[in-house]
């Protein structure tokens, strides 16, 4: 196609843009059926490989269903050359004789050289032809590897016109995502797996792995398995896919070096011809990531051995609450357990959380147990308590705290979890939780409440160690406010913190 061709897609008079997915364009301007949409689907998720090998731009022209013209559907630019086409057409509607070699392909299903098509016809399940690819390449010369890059190219437009393409048993992860690119490294595979071509990035990505020769001629199966030194039997789904027999993704690991690795098969009327297998080296990556779950491993570790430790210290004050005679030192160091098994119970948390982060319902449902369990006072009235978390907290179970933010949170609402117990002769008592949004500049705030239906507080004992436990950590060290109010008949304790 040319320049001007191009262009027509973005300034004719007639086009128009209708952007969308391609289901929704194929269901509105097309009457195709759901296994074409199902083909072609499969086209577009594999087709990445099809621009980066021919250098060019592709574009899907749907014909609509009233055969007035063809809608593109969709669209892919090369990593390996510059775009021709930098505007977004996806959506853009072409009367019918606007393209000729997109009409001529979509009648006789073969335009241009074999090596080189300027447009491609996409059969469907039947046979008829569903689609047409429009390749648009800006002009360039061609070096070795440029010319390795369209042969293959030929091939596999070949076997998208013959219905054989993409092969079967690519699946999206195989050919997108972290799958290599072309750019990547690129390895061509004769029928018996020997190396035929391999690129500079591609004999590099070997390199790292260890391989002091030249690929070229080698069975790449046998060479990597070499390369892996990997003691027993080899996992036996990777001889087929790096022979190139069998499409896939697969990761090779070594002691020097990492790589991924997709394979290609190549087929000439359903019988294996070779393969093309893109390479990445990712030994950098890898090692990245063993550095991060290290880190990971040892954080867990911390906080496994720092909630130990608490247990071990809030039994020790427990222990000693019952040998003292004195009851008002019974009960200061019983609290003092309690507080110190509060900030246990949120490193518990943190020893199993895979992102330093803690469930708010898991939190709230151990806090309640604890004060059960920890109940100072022994009072007569043994409360029945249940939490409550509002819809308007994300997350599934009520959402995540940051280990920051959730150890003062679990000591101030510890503390009036025991107040509402020790104290009110309350019957019911609710912890009610949920996010509250202020507005697009404004932070979230997470507001906790607890609720009880007791005989009420006196104001002139507002002032205690626990309430000025919850002022220093919720006022002072995490911003928010403290509210303790009546409300029909019920007590209410609240504190409201900011979250991100």
């Amino acid at each position: 196609m040319t320049a001007t061709k191009v262009r027509l897609f973005m300034t004719g008079s007639v086009a128009c843009m209708f952007v969308g997915s391609l289901e929704r364009v194929v269901e509105e301007r097309t009457d195709l059926s759901s296994e074409n949409l199902a083909r072609l689907r499969a086209l577009v998720d594999s087709w990445e490989i099809l621009a980066d090998l021919s250098q060019a731009d592709l574009v899907l022209w749907l014909p609509t269903w009233n055969a007035a013209g063809y809608v593109a559907a969709a669209m892919v630019r090369p990593t390996t050359a510059p775009t021709s086409v930098p505007d977004e057409i996806v959506g853009t509607f072409l009367p019918r004789g606007r393209l000729p070699e997109v009409d001529r392909a979509r009648v006789s299903g073969l335009v241009g050289e074999i090596h080189s098509p300027e447009a491609i016809a996409v059969p469907g399940s039947d046979g008829r032809v569903i689609a047409v690819i429009a390749r648009q390449a800006r002009s360039h010369a061609a070096g070795l590897l440029q010319q390795v890059y369209e042969q293959v190219a030929g091939v596999l437009f070949g076997m998208l016109r013959r219905g054989e393409f993409p092969p079967s048993g690519v699946s999206r992860e195989t050919s997108a995502g972290q799958s290599p690119r072309v750019g990547d490294g690129l390895i061509t595979l004769d029928a018996e797996g020997r190396v035929n071509q391999a690129s500079p990035n591609a004999v590099s990505a070997l390199r790292r792995l260890g391989l002091a020769t030249d690929p070229v001629g080698a069975d790449l199966s046998r060479t990597l398995a070499r390369l892996m030194r990997r003691p027993g039997p080899v996992d036996a789904a990777l001889p087929p896919i790096i022979s190139g027999r069998r499409a896939g993704f697969v990761e090779v690991d070594a002691p020097q070096g990492s790589l991924v690795i997709s394979s290609w098969p190549l087929l000439e009327r359903g019988r294996h011809s070779g393969a093309v297998i893109l390479v990445r080296d990712v030994t950098d990556l890898r090692s990245r990531d063993r550095a991060l779950l290290s880190k990971d491993a040892a954080l867990r570790e911390a906080h496994h051995r720092v909630k130990n430790n608490l247990q071990t210290v809030a039994a020790l004050l427990r222990l000693q609450a019952r040998r003292v005679h004195e009851p008002e030192a019974q009960v200061a160091l019983a609290e003092a357990g309690r507080r110190v098994g509060a900030i246990a119970a949120v490193h518990d948390i943190l020893a199993v959380s895979p992102a330093e982060e803690v469930e708010l319902a898991e939190m709230l449902s151990r806090l309640v147990e604890l004060s059960r369990q920890l109940s100072v006072s022994g009072a007569e009235v043994s409360p029945q308590i249940v939490i409550e978390i509002g819809d308007g907290v994300t997350g599934g179970g009520g959402g995540s705290l940051s280990g920051e933010i959730a150890g003062p949170i679990a000591m101030a609402v510890s503390e009036l979890l025991a107040n509402a117990v020790e104290h009110s002769g309350a019957g019911l008592i609710r912890v009610e939780a949920h996010r509250q949004s202020l507005g697009a500049n404004d932070e979230d705030r997470l507001v906790v409440a607890v609720i009880d239906d007791g005989v009420g507080f006196d104001p002139s004992h507002t002032s205690g160690l626990g309430l000025s436990i919850v002022r220093s950590l919720i006022e002072e060290d995490l911003t928010g406010t403290v509210g303790i109010e009546r409300r029909d008949g019920t007590t209410w304790a609240s504190i409201s913190v900011p979250v991100y």
